[in-house]
């Protein structure tokens, strides 16, 4: 059965990445955030602050994303963004992951770079005293899949909530065929992000029906109002 639209709005990150972005369009997002009640609004973490004070009180989460949105940052430098951004009121983190090693195959060094990310979170988590869900992004686009395989593998036994598609800054975002694998592949331990040219409601649906249970967009108001 399809989410309502009420539902769907629960599953959907309202998504604010583009590198013009005014701190009017943040103002703006997180308006339409509080009247939609979406889960989340992600952002760049230089926008962590003002977005986290706009959305108090109004249940919709404060996101950022981090190493965004090549992965290749040096893990200590992500694992720091990611502390910082929790500091300045961000409650849910999307990092990309360390792609290129994923492309060379060394396993261990995506490892070491994810659970960097995910145990500066949890660090977090017992400072704050409160859950933050950290988000790996796989960017599927640039992967075979042997090699989503294995990074969904290592989301799992770092301790990810949730692996995504995509950034959207990629050849090419989500996939239903993605999000199906990835689902597959984590079974119900961790959430499955669809994100990355999601526009209209037939498209976010067939994510759902796929597998996802968040969806990462800018059409968010295409997606919501569609009939």
């Amino acid at each position: 059965m399809s989410p309502s639209p009420a539902e769907l709005a629960k599953m959907i990150d309202h998504s604010v990445l583009a590198a013009d972005t005014s701190r009017g369009q943040i103002e703006g997002a997180c308006r339409l955030a509080r009247e939609m009640r979406v889960a989340a609004v992600c952002v760049m973490p230089a926008w962590t602050t003002a977005c986290a004070e706009l959305l108090g009180g109004s249940g919709v989460a404060s996101g950022t994303a981090i190493g965004f949105p090549l992965g290749s940052h040096l893990v200590a430098c992500k694992a720091l963004e990611a502390r910082l951004a929790i500091e300045r009121g961000a409650r849910e983190i999307d990092f990309v992951m360390q792609i290129g090693a994923a492309k060379s195959g060394d396993w261990e060094a995506l490892e070491v770079d994810a659970r960097e990310v995910v145990e500066s979170v949890r660090s977090m988590e017992e400072e704050k005293g409160e859950k933050i869900p950290c988000k790996m992004i796989l960017e599927c686009c640039y992967l075979n899949d042997e090699e989503k395989r294995r990074a969904c593998e290592i989301a799992v036994r770092v301790g990810a909530e949730f692996v995504k598609t995509s950034t959207g800054f990629g050849p090419s975002g989500a996939t239903a065929e993605d999000v199906r694998l990835m689902r597959e592949i984590v079974g119900e331990a961790l959430g499955v992000k669809a994100a990355g040219g999601i526009r209209t409601r037939a498209q976010a649906l067939a994510m759902v029906e796929a597998g996802a249970t968040r969806i990462g967009t800018s059409s968010t108001v295409a997606i919501l109002t569609a009939q």
